[in-house]
């Protein structure tokens, strides 16, 4: 019998919830995007820095719809596939945007700092609220790699596959330090308030500049020479702030592009998440840590990725049998999760067939 087709675009509530700080969150939701049928085995994708839970998209496409959806690499005619935005977002989840129970206000500043495990652990428990106890796969690229590693260690009984891509088990001190160029340009931006800003005017030229940084870092110096080159229409010198070079135009772009449908508090907390990130903390070492990942394990990396080295991921999986680990040719770097699937989806394709009951 054919299963019924179905698409969700909805709120969760999870509750009172205690962060890994200890603080207490009075009343948490996540916002998710639900596609297929709910008889069919549940893959958990979990997104990156400035992505949502539109994985597939409905009225316009996801930032995945490349990879997932039906006949694609990740099929949503065999499986169903569940995408949360993240706590501290900025896309419907509890985040800096919500309203502080005791204020009745937006949180802002005022909310408290989040990990990458609290994020997983208010994940696992909105799907436990639908009805959700186990995984076929969890799969996710940069931010939501991490969250994908924390997965496997937290809640190593409830998924068969892990599949983290473009991440290393730990943020990189040289991570870290174009987190902090980022985090400075919008903490300096004087409509930042200490980030209680009127949100009819945010810190978006810091934050737009935060987003140029990003940009600069996640893709290569070859694959910017191969795009942009030189160019452009010859600057005349008469102004600093002219725009006469095509990768400038690309890099002003993407910063207002974002500065129209992002946070800047949000954008800040989920930087600090990052930083804070390291699997080996609490747990001894990297390879102890690893030994508590039961499910297999499909590991991707990306030549040219200057934020998450792929020797980096790799040396946490060379040891471990059921582990898979590849690095994928490519210019894009970091970008590569988000571009060329042909290049990588029949990897993910070939190993959600293992261990597949349909």
């Amino acid at each position: 019998m054919e299963r019924e087709k179905r698409y969700e675009d909805r709120n969760v509530s999870i509750g009172p919830f205690i962060l890994e700080s200890g603080v207490e969150l009075p009343r948490v939701e996540l916002a998710y995007e639900r596609v297929g049928s709910t008889e069919a085995p549940v893959i958990l994708v979990c997104h990156a820095l400035t992505g949502n839970q539109y994985t597939v998209g409905s009225s316009e496409p996801g930032w995945w719809n490349g990879l997932i959806g039906s006949g694609k690499y990740v099929d949503t005619s065999e499986f169903q596939v569940i995408t949360f935005n993240v706590l501290g977002g900025c896309n419907g989840s509890t985040g800096p945007l919500s309203p502080n129970p005791d204020t009745g206000q937006p949180y802002q500043s005022d909310f408290p700092f989040v990990t990458i495990r609290d994020m997983v652990h208010s994940q696992k428990k909105a799907l436990e609220q639908l009805g959700i106890h186990h995984l076929h796969a969890v799969i996710g690229g940069s931010l939501g790699g991490m969250q994908v590693l924390e997965w496997g260690i937290l809640y190593p009984d409830w998924m068969d596959h892990l599949v983290p891509l473009a991440v290393t088990p730990s943020l990189s001190a040289y991570g870290i330090a174009y987190n902090a160029i980022s985090r400075f340009a919008i903490t300096n931006d004087p409509d930042w308030k200490d980030g209680y800003y009127n949100l009819s005017h945010p810190p978006a030229t810091g934050l737009a500049t935060a987003r140029m940084i990003g940009m600069i870092s996640y893709r290569t110096d070859d694959m910017f020479q191969k795009k942009f080159g030189r160019n452009g229409d010859e600057p005349p010198g008469e102004s600093h702030t002219e725009t006469s070079y095509d990768v400038e135009s690309y890099l002003h772009y993407q910063g207002k592009k974002l500065t129209c449908r992002f946070d800047a508090n949000s954008y800040l907390y989920l930087l600090k998440a990052m930083d804070m990130h390291d699997i080996s903390k609490g747990r001894g070492d990297l390879a102890e840590a690893a030994k508590l990942i039961h499910s297999n394990v499909l590991a991707i990396s990306f030549k040219g990725d200057l934020i998450y080295p792929p020797y980096q991921l790799e040396s946490m999986f060379t040891l471990e049998s059921l582990a898979k680990f590849y690095i994928v040719d490519t210019k894009f770097g970091h970008d590569g999760f988000l571009v060329e699937f042909d290049k990588w989806g029949p990897l993910i394709k070939e190993q959600l067939k293992e261990t597949l009951k349909i």
